[in-house]
């Protein structure tokens, strides 16, 4: 039965209603102003760094190293320092600043100089990144790329034109290679480089629909982005890839190699993963490649 001025309307078609239209609107400009909101959080770098970030705390010994601190960011930053066996009786001839990977700590490397520099009058300098160890404030990767330029900074004034060498490891490899857009490095050691957006949307993008991976991988600083900083850096560099590493992928670690831009040597550790040891024949290669950039920074200073 019809109703003056009330047509029969298909129950689809409520969805034009006035009414229903400015409920609705109300509705999704909330929606679109949380998800603004929570994009805008995500991007800042907040989560981001929770989500890549594994720091600890707690005290560990290092036997042979010496801790020093420097000032950095209204705190301090954590280094251990250690000579090779062919320094302890004289001055070093050159030094290694030596980033760590995540969820390592510099007490873990401080004294430990294989791959040839044991025969190499060096001193290492470790960093604890900010937020791990013995370093203040909170960890976060927004605090990576300035963290390492002090650290070069302070190393720098020590070394007083010896050569400086840095030697990385996974996230550490960010650090570096921002360091060695911004600095004189003698040469770099860089083992399981990631770049980091590539590796969080690509890898990790699909399991999210991209939701969650996305706005992670925008919050990545643009100043530890591997591959932009690869491109632009021009100083000799070692490349340790692991063939079966499962939180780096080949693929992806080549992709740094692949962007750098001066001269680089390759050396590809058979059936590793992301944290083994190197296998005897990779250690071999990295002495000599050791020698190699050794030798270019020696013939550089002569000149």
């Amino acid at each position: 039965m019809h109703h003056c001025g009330t047509p029969d309307v298909h129950p689809g078609l409520l969805l034009f209603d006035k009414t229903v239209v400015r409920r609705l609107s109300k509705k999704y400009r909330r929606l679109l102003l949380y998800g603004s909101a929570y994009i805008i959080f995500w991007m800042i770098g907040g989560c981001t760094s929770f989500f890549v970030l594994f720091p600890s705390k707690d005290a560990i010994d290092a036997p042979g190293a010496q801790r020093h601190t420097i000032d950095f960011e209204g705190g301090q930053l954590e280094i251990l320092t250690a000579r090779s066996p062919a320094a302890i009786n004289r001055e070093p001839e050159a030094y290694v600043l030596r980033f760590c990977g995540n969820a390592e700590r510099a007490e873990w490397n401080a004294c430990r100089f294989g791959g040839g520099w044991n025969e190499k009058p060096i001193e290492m300098w470790s960093v604890n990144h900010p937020g791990f160890g013995g370093s203040s404030g909170s960890a976060r990767l927004a605090r990576l790329a300035p963290a390492a330029i002090a650290a070069y900074d302070a190393l720098a004034k020590e070394a007083a034109g010896k050569p400086i060498f840095i030697s990385a490891t996974s996230l550490g490899t960010t650090m570096a290679l921002h360091v060695a857009k911004q600095r004189p490095v003698a040469g770099l050691i860089l083992r399981t480089p990631p770049p980091l957006r590539q590796l969080i949307i690509q890898r990790h993008g699909w399991w999210n629909l991209w939701l969650l991976a996305t706005p992670v991988a925008m919050g990545v600083p643009s100043d530890i982005d591997s591959i932009a900083n690869a491109q632009k850096a021009d100083v000799p560099a070692v490349f340790i890839l692991m063939d079966s590493d499962t939180v780096v992928p080949l693929k992806y670690q080549q992709k740094v190699v692949d962007a750098y831009a001066g001269p680089k040597q390759l050396i590809i550790s058979r059936g590793g993963d992301h944290n083994s040891i190197l296998t005897p024949t990779a250690v071999d290669e990295l002495a000599q490649q050791i020698d190699w950039l050794w030798q270019r920074s020696t013939a550089t200073v002569s000149k």
